[in-house]
């Protein structure tokens, strides 16, 4: 009997190990097949994963999709809720692969309770979002984006297209993470003035001559405000009316970190009342059933957004900071690479805990 104990459990883990490897992979995209295709090919023969390829958003309804699947991959506006994640267990999902850094959108408990192990890409590149950044500050700067249709047209005019230097200016960084040092040293290439503002110290960011100062200091002395640290209930609308107030009536604030850590109705109002200078957005709340889709013929139905849209001095792209090739890369072999890890070791150094989406959810 022992034996035959043995043999069972072994051919129990055996299946196991092996359903890791076939993948329901959400929220497909083209050029995100392109990559995961191309850095599967070069994994040797036994570390090959099989990919089934789904355009759809993974919720509690797409969830019945999967079959066979140890493993589920997700972006970052899919829906893993309780529903959905009871739904992959029934389906035989043991591991979620996230391909994003943020986790916001995943309910842990409910992870944690259906067994379901989670990992994610911590870091991919902190320079394509620093850089996307201060290209949105650059932009609402100078309105390169309106110059570029009046040359289109013709028009050559200057009127309504004066900027400022960017030397000598106060840049205020909200997260003195790898992306809030990456915009620091870039800042400071500008000649700009850094503060910034993180629960902890960060050495790094002294480093490159940035100040560690209060969020109320930062916002008031900031010409420049931009967010690069992680959504959570602390910091969910971390911009708000209040807050707003504080800066400078002339300030620009740039978020490409998460959507929900501005208040967009508040930010609305400040645009309105001419108490905000400018807004670039790569990230928006409610951004979940909008980006990385095309409208062209729909009613967009998220009011805060399309009034957003009319104002001359806000720019928003569709959560495309992250979007260069050295990213892709990344986030393709170390998805592969976790998913391996977990199904060769049972543990990952990516792994998200319930206690660690508490602090950093």
């Amino acid at each position: 009997m022992y034996h035959l104990v043995r043999r069972l459990m072994s051919t129990a883990s055996k299946s196991t190990s092996q359903s890791l490897q076939k993948v329901a992979f959400f929220s497909a995209r083209s050029y995100e097949k392109d990559y995961f295709n191309r850095f599967n090919d070069k994994s040797p023969q036994d570390k090959k994963l099989e990919f089934d390829y789904y355009s759809e958003e993974l919720t509690a309804r797409t969830a019945r999709l999967v079959h066979d699947a140890g493993t589920a991959c997700a972006f970052v506006n899919d829906k893993l809720d309780e529903a959905c994640l009871k739904t992959l267990k029934d389906n035989g999902v043991q591991l979620l692969a996230l391909r994003s850094a943020g986790f916001s959108n995943v309910d842990l408990k409910a992870a944690e309770k259906h067994e379901i192990k989670v990992v994610r890409v911590p870091a991919y590149s902190p320079y394509a979002v620093a850089e996307h950044a201060m290209a949105l500050l650059l932009t609402l700067n100078r309105h390169t984006h309106k110059a570029y249709n009046r040359t289109k047209e013709g028009n050559f005019k200057l009127s309504g297209l004066m900027g400022f230097d960017m030397h000598g200016k106060t840049m205020g960084i909200v997260g003195g993470g790898r992306i809030g040092q990456c915009l620091a040293s870039i800042c400071k290439g500008f000649g700009m003035k850094l503060f910034y503002y993180d629960i902890v110290e960060m050495k790094e960011m002294a480093e490159f001559g940035a100040k560690k100062v209060e969020l109320d200091e930062l916002l008031k002395e900031s010409d420049v405000v931009s967010l690069h640290c992680p959504l959570n209930e602390k910091t969910k609308h971390l911009m708000n009316k209040e807050t707003l107030e504080k800066m400078k009536s002339t300030a620009i604030l740039i978020n490409t970190g998460r959507g929900p850590l501005v208040d967009t109705k508040a930010v609305v109002e400040a645009l309105k009342n001419e108490k905000l200078g400018g807004l670039g957005l790569d990230v928006v709340e409610g951004e979940e059933e909008i980006f990385f889709k095309d409208h062209y013929d729909d009613v967009i139905k998220n009011d805060e957004l399309n009034m957003l849209l009319t104002f001359p001095n806000v720019i928003v792209t569709g959560h495309q900071a992250f979007f260069t090739q050295e990213a892709m890369e990344a986030i393709a072999t170390n998805t592969i690479g976790n998913i391996l890890e977990i199904k060769e070791t049972g543990k990952c150094k990516n792994e998200v805990k319930l206690d660690e989406g508490k602090e950093k959810k």
